[in-house]
């Protein structure tokens, strides 16, 4: 039995997703003549009282399109120093929009206001790049699926305004963080110009992510996705998926944390487990103490049980559940585990 805990985007679309992609109603997306496709982004656009939405093919694409939309080359935006857009996107904050990064030390990726404020280079002071953008990431994925204060947020957001920034969330993992929470998509999308969502990340489908806001800032999104290359046609049949996901697959992320909160709480009873962060959701953040077990042969260990995770850099490794980590698994990994 492989058990595959790299990340949850490994998923394979479930028995009711596939019927509803394999009887979608599609047509061309370039000349938005795909219902399923129109479909899926009013829907998205109503959960979170938007006025519009735009399917992207990844998460990635979505956020890139966002930070060109409210930026200028040359210009400043504000994330924390594990921010998704910084480390895992390719460089594409400089490639694509010609833009720096201004990086807060924040904790578990998670920054305050007062952070943001004193971030803000001057407005008046041309030597310094213009800040015009904050961006945030919830959950925090480098974080280890740590969930944002919606308070703080809301106050990131009045200084945002005061300053006449823009603001962005990076939802990939949003739905994690709107049930860990008991929050509401309405709630997001009144604090946030534009955020962009996963499909792919725990719910389940094999592509795509969403990006919402008003409709004159949507309406420009769909000339940079199209610079981007990400214009789809008959992508009715992957916008299936999303619809499905939306409708059968939120509720049940809460089987993910319980899962994930037992791992947490296993691997804190080991004798050569150095740390692991704090376990709010779906991500599992830990570490090796190697004066007591080298992390190659831990590593070995566990590849010798068909178990599979990933490592993020500095000797930190990541589990994370999803909808095809079965019961069976999670019996058989918590059995293994102390064997090791």
């Amino acid at each position: 039995m492989k058990i595959n805990l790299i990340s949850d985007t490994v998923t394979k679309p479930t028995k009711g997703m596939l019927k509803a992609m394999m009887s979608a109603e599609v047509g061309d997306d370039v000349f938005k003549e795909d219902p399923s496709v129109n479909l899926l982004e009013e829907k998205v656009a109503t959960m979170f009282g938007k006025e519009a939405a735009l399917f992207f093919p990844s998460g990635t694409m979505a956020n890139q399109t966002a930070i060109k939309l409210h930026t200028q080359p040359g210009e400043q935006l504000i994330c924390d120093k594990y921010a998704h857009i910084y480390n895992y996107e390719g460089g594409g904050v400089s490639f694509n929009s010609g833009v720096s990064c201004k990086l807060v030390d924040g904790e578990r990726g998670m920054m305050t206001a007062a952070q943001v404020k004193e971030a803000i280079n001057p407005p008046d002071f041309y030597h310094s790049p213009l800040t015009t953008l904050v961006s945030i990431e919830n959950t925090t994925n480098k974080g280890g699926g740590a969930c944002w204060d919606f308070e703080e947020l809301k106050a990131i957001r009045n200084v945002c305004d005061q300053h006449s920034l823009k603001y962005h969330l990076d939802g990939a993992r949003l739905w994690n963080a709107l049930v860990a929470n008991d929050e509401t998509t309405q709630q997001y999308g009144a604090l946030f110009h534009t955020i962009s969502v996963c499909l792919s990340k725990g719910l389940g489908c094999p592509v795509g992510s969403v990006l919402v806001g008003d409709q004159e800032t949507i309406q420009r999104a769909i000339r940079v996705r199209k610079v981007f290359g990400g214009g789809m046609r008959q992508a009715g049949f992957l916008a299936a998926a999303g619809i499905y996901a939306l409708d059968n697959h939120i509720n049940r992320l809460a089987e993910d944390h319980t899962k994930a909160k037992e791992i947490s709480h296993l691997l804190e009873s080991l004798p050569y487990i150095k740390s692991v962060a704090p376990t709010e959701t779906n991500i599992v953040i830990f570490e090796i103490d190697e004066q007591r077990r080298s992390l190659d042969d831990f590593l070995s260990s566990l590849k010798q049980n068909d178990i599979h995770i990933i490592g993020m850099g500095q000797g930190k490794l990541r589990i994370v559940t999803h909808m095809d980590y079965t019961e069976a698994m999670h019996k058989k990994f918590m059995e293994i585990i102390p064997q090791l």
